[in-house]
């Protein structure tokens, strides 16, 4: 008896021990991976010497939100007037956040990135044209890049945007639940027509297709017909993919809602995560039309309901599959720490890392370098019709504080490493 006391109080102790060695292993391990994203060897890599500098000239331009300003109102007009400035921003801005004029244009990039396992995501980034002819060529454009992309591995997913498919206001009226005319349900019509066109040639070339987000008043409308596609493409597995952007208060439980959905129908949803793209808009208009903010109240409670989604989604991943495109190191921690800790593969296709080409290397790079799956969206298209894109990339960098001075904090670490 006094014998299988002894034998007890051996083996809890040496559990207790087990526990500390545990704990201490899994500290270790935190503490080394909190770290990964400072290693910016790994990060730019692919960086010329004369590419650093010019990055570190980028940032320091942006960082400043007069001359962001003054070079957006001097570039439309230099185009404008078309004043021979392409080759100039050709050169600098475009090279820097775009990929290349065609998707041909675009492959050196796509192969340099993938020689390091960060695959790309080609995004055909013109924006602002509102008429039926540049509608069925964005469609034409998506179906273009779905055959093309079709037996690359180095470009898993297709991507458009929902207002390159159809009218801003069309898409309003509709998400204000108005009475459409006639001429509106036709109209209406052929957007829908245009999504299906893509969605059944993504799911017949096995492409999972990356639906944008866009301004939370013609969302409804967006996230209808998205899950419309969902439903009839995402019966075994995700190729039809929504964005969520999460600086909305809502979209946590618009997400749960449509888990219910789709569990009661038999379908995958499939979500990009975002923080979001059009706060000051938002704001201002909600302060001019007097109804509630839909945006969180700060950057907390932002990366909360970011994190809540990503975990949710996590959680539920028999039903679900997770694009997580974030800038925001915690959040990829936080998606790292969810892998590690469940008996899901690095490499589970359910599961992406995403970024913008020409930022966070730290975080798209040391991701791949451990095995995760990581993808870059790479803008590409003429560089006069690309510009509202990389104006716009300009003012949220301007306008997301710390996202560029940890940019620049990096390329001025990498230029003492190498002593530059």
């Amino acid at each position: 008896m006094e014998f299988i006391k002894i034998s007890l109080r051996l083996q809890i102790t040496i559990n207790f021990l087990n526990k500390i060695n545990q704990s201490k292993y899994l500290c270790l391990k935190y503490f080394l991976m909190k770290g990964l994203f400072e290693n910016t060897e790994i990060a730019f890599a692919l960086k010329s010497d004369s590419e650093l500098e010019r990055a570190y000239f980028l940032f320091k331009m942006i960082k400043s939100e007069p001359l962001v300003r003054i070079g957006t109102v001097a570039t439309k007009f230099a185009l404008k007037s078309k004043l021979p400035v392409e080759g100039l921003i050709r050169s600098t801005v475009f090279d820097h956040f775009c990929g290349g004029v065609t998707e041909e244009d675009c492959m050196t990039n796509i192969d340099h990135m993938y020689a390091k396992k960060v695959h790309s995501v080609l995004d055909y980034s013109v924006e602002g044209k509102e008429d039926e002819l540049h509608f069925d060529d964005a469609r034409d454009k998506t179906l273009k890049i779905i055959n093309f992309i079709g037996e690359k591995d180095a470009i898993p997913f297709a991507v458009f945007k929902p207002t390159g498919f159809g009218r801003f206001a069309l898409y309003q009226k509709i998400s204000e639940n108005k009475k459409l005319t006639q001429q509106e349900e036709e109209e209406w019509a052929k957007v829908v027509g245009r999504y299906d066109i893509v969605c059944k040639a993504a799911f017949k070339k096995d492409v999972p297709l990356l639906i944008d987000a866009e301004e939370s008043w013609i969302q409804n409308a967006v996230d209808d017909l998205i899950e419309k596609m969902m439903e009839k493409y995402n019966k075994d597995k995700a190729i039809v993919f929504g964005t969520l952007q999460l600086y909305r208060k809502d979209r946590l439980d618009y997400l749960k809602a449509l888990h219910l959905r789709a569990k009661q129908k038999g379908f995958v949803v499939a979500k990009k995560l975002v923080r979001g793209a059009y706060m000051e808009k938002e704001r201002e208009r909600a302060n001019k039309m007097n109804y509630v903010d839909p945006i969180c109240k700060d950057k907390t409670a932002t990366d909360n309901n970011f994190n809540d989604a990503l975990r949710y989604m996590f959680e539920n991943l028999d039903d679900m599959a997770i694009f997580c495109g974030t800038h925001n190191e915690d959040s990829s921690y936080l998606l790292m720490d969810l892998i590690e800790n469940s008996t899901n593969n690095k490499m589970d296709q359910r599961i992406w890392f995403g970024q913008l080409y020409g930022m966070s290397d730290n975080i798209s790079y040391n991701l791949s370098k451990e095995g995760y799956n990581v993808a870059k969206y790479l803008p590409f298209g003429p560089v006069k019709d690309v510009m509202p894109y990389l104006i716009r990339r300009a003012e949220e960098n301007t306008s997301v504080a710390g996202q560029t001075s940890r940019e620049l904090s990096l390329i001025k670490a990498e230029k003492k490493r190498r002593k530059i």
